[in-house]
């Protein structure tokens, strides 16, 4: 018997956006909005879960954020049929080799916007970042393109970065060209090496990472991460439930100039989540313990792996 979903995506129209769902061992929130600058919404979010709570651990729930690039009408059409596609391509009953199907889907979805774009001369040139979460029991598999963003905030081991920005700026960072603070401020901070739908292939980044009880995902535009700094995001991440938290972070991304769209999904692990066996052909990241046995592995971790 086929699996239904709930799936939602926003905003429409280019406006502002707000959603909110409760699931086994989950509770996420969504919310985007226009920014002060821009007069239309080019980003895109979704979640995608399974109607019937049990059939998580057979397909998995996905989230989502897309930031459109073209202009209005084109790259906010970019950022939602990404997504769109990401969601009809990955709601099957299969769930083994969940890395190469992230891949699939996400190529998919640059085949769609690129020929869209070939075949309409009002597209021409549209494309969207993409950073998508699949939750598979205690594991998040990541595909990611572009600069939009993936946190991870684990208490008492802090906020990590988990995907890696493909921009001009960020690669420089990477080679000690740049200093973070320099990069924020750069002229060349929004030159993006890598989007969906820009070229007929597409290459994806993949990440899987371990979650624990409390664990925090924070998928968000550039519009938050380019106005809001990384030790500021880790505390607005300690509010006690995520409606509170993202709203606190649109609103110090628009308080900071907001001069771009803002979006952003938090994903929040509320009950200890079942464990499934890690599926392979994704860059495994581990992050520290958190909490007292944390502070207490974690120098004996150190010593035993230095030099």
């Amino acid at each position: 018997m086929p699996i239904t979903h709930l799936t939602r995506i926003g905003p429409e129209e280019g406006g502002n956006f707000e959603h909110e769902w409760t699931g086994p061992f989950v509770t996420a929130h969504l919310l985007s909005n226009v920014g002060k600058k821009r007069q239309h919404n080019e980003d895109s979010c979704m979640l995608c879960v399974p109607k019937y709570e049990g059939a998580s651990l057979s397909v998995g729930m996905l989230f989502a954020v897309a930031d459109g690039m073209g202009g209005a009408s084109a790259g906010e059409h970019a950022s939602r049929i990404t997504l769109e596609t990401l969601a009809d391509t990955l709601s099957c009953e299969a769930k083994e080799n969940i890395p190469p199907r992230l891949c699939e889907a996400v190529e998919a979805a640059n085949s769609r916007v690129y020929g869209e774009a070939s075949s309409n001369p009002e597209l021409q040139g549209m494309g969207t970042t993409l950073s998508a979460v699949l939750l598979h029991g205690n594991r998040a598999y990541l595909a990611q393109v572009g600069d939009s963003r993936t946190y991870l905030a684990r208490r008492g081991a802090g906020l990590h970065q988990i995907t890696n920005d493909h921009s001009v700026v960020a690669e420089q960072v990477r080679k000690g060209l740049l200093t973070e603070e320099e990069a924020r401020t750069h002229s060349l901070k929004n030159l993006i090496t890598r989007a969906v739908g820009i070229k007929d292939t597409i290459k994806v980044d993949l990440f899987s990472i371990r979650l624990v009880r409390g664990d925090t995902l924070l998928l968000c535009s550039d519009g938050l991460c380019n106005m809001v700094g990384d030790a500021e995001i880790e505390n607005l991440l300690k509010h006690s439930n995520p409606q509170g938290a993202a709203r606190q972070l649109v609103g110090r991304a628009i308080e900071e100039g907001g001069t771009d769209n803002i979006t952003c999904v938090l994903v929040r692990i509320t009950a200890r989540p079942p464990k499934i066996p890690l599926v392979e052909g994704a860059e495994v990241i581990t992050l520290p313990r958190g909490g007292l046995l944390g502070r207490i592995i974690r120098p004996f971790t150190q010593l035993m792996t230095s030099d």
